[in-house]
């Protein structure tokens, strides 16, 4: 996840360094930052959800839900399109189609579960090559907003006599400055997930199986939270990094319960079916913790991803299930933290 403010330097970059000016940059720069304004078509999906069925909650999540269809390339192709037809100009349709590209790039390369190919496909998946609190992918492109905002301050007549120096070799080196910004920017986005691919085939030998490159996930600069089906009870976890290979590693349990619970791994394969129905399946490892309650005959299933322990703050994996079933009716309620923080019950329609 690259923040917003940097989102908006790239489309800023890409602008400056064609030469657009007014108008034309500022479409630029707000093209950017376009793919997250689904927080409003977000915000009436949590308003709808509630009341439709289960099939219809999904399908309205895939058009409606955050990083979902905003950030697909068919939205990509239907703005850069509008683009053209209403200016016609190839340039700045190229521009536009490059800003907005770069979000839901960036996006990819970074955290989070995307279905860039919705609505051909609804398989979510994720680059997850550079890590979200990059320096060069969120401070780089900080470079151009305040190039811009120190342009408009002496403008209006204020700083005067600030950043003088500065101004003066941006002014002088303005087309060569920009495109070395984005050169830089380009190159370190494109061999980021290259060095990646060699680094997961490397312990992929190390270890003798195939490591997930998706299930491969940015957990500081240069290194990688990796996770494998070790056997039929067990994930390992490891963390890797480029140059120091496998740092340390764990095994975790795929189903472990408190007590003596009858029929555990029975309770875990159907809190696991439930999960499978809903969206947006941010769980790539579930691990199942089982526990009995006598005193109102109920199961408890807390279902959560193998790593989640292992990072903190982190928008996937992090999210914690718990189901409660009553063993008589086989009726059950259902729970969802995040980043621990309050627990919701969810609506019955959530699941299928």
């Amino acid at each position: 996840m690259v923040n917003t403010l940097s989102h908006l330097g790239v489309g800023l970059l890409i602008a400056l360094a064609l030469g657009f000016k007014g108008k034309k940059r500022n479409v630029v720069a707000f093209l950017s930052i376009l793919p997250d304004l689904d927080f409003i078509p977000y915000t009436l999906f949590f308003l709808l959800s509630s009341s439709v069925s289960h099939e219809t909650r999904t399908h309205l999540f895939y058009f409606l839900g955050h990083r979902e269809f905003m950030h697909s390339i068919l939205f990509i192709f239907l703005v850069t399109l509008f683009i053209w037809l209403r200016t016609k100009d190839r340039l700045f349709t190229a521009a536009g189609f490059a800003a907005i590209l770069s979000h839901s790039y960036l996006d990819y390369a970074t955290s989070w579960k995307m279905r860039p190919l919705f609505p051909f496909s609804t398989e979510s998946s994720i680059m997850g090559a550079v890590y979200f609190f990059d320096p060069i992918a969120n401070l780089l492109p900080l470079l151009p907003i305040f190039i811009v905002l120190v342009g408009y301050q002496k403008n209006r007549g204020r700083w005067n006599g600030k950043f003088n120096r500065f101004c003066t070799f941006v002014t002088n080196n303005r087309r060569s400055l920009y495109r070395t910004l984005a050169v830089v920017l380009l190159v370190w986005i494109t061999v980021l997930p290259v060095a990646k691919f060699f680094l997961v085939n490397q312990i992929s030998e190390a270890e003798g199986t195939r490591i997930s490159y998706q299930g491969t996930y940015p957990v500081s600069p240069g290194k990688f939270l990796a996770a494998y089906e070790y056997n039929d009870t067990h994930f390992k976890i490891m963390e890797i990094g480029y140059l120091s290979g496998i740092e340390r590693s764990d095994f975790i349990e795929k189903i472990n319960s408190t007590g003596s619970v009858p029929d555990a791994s029975t309770y875990a394969e159907r809190a696991g079916k439930l999960y499978s129905t809903a969206v947006p399946q941010e769980i790539d490892y579930p691990v199942f913790s089982v526990s009995e309650n006598g005193d109102n005959g109920t199961v408890t299933v807390l279902l959560s991803d193998a790593r989640n322990s292992y990072v903190e703050n982190w928008a996937y994996f992090r999210t914690v299930y718990r189901f409660v079933f009553d063993k008589e009716s086989g009726e059950y309620e259902a729970y969802a933290s995040e980043q621990t923080g309050r627990e919701r019950r969810l609506e019955r329609n959530y699941f299928g």
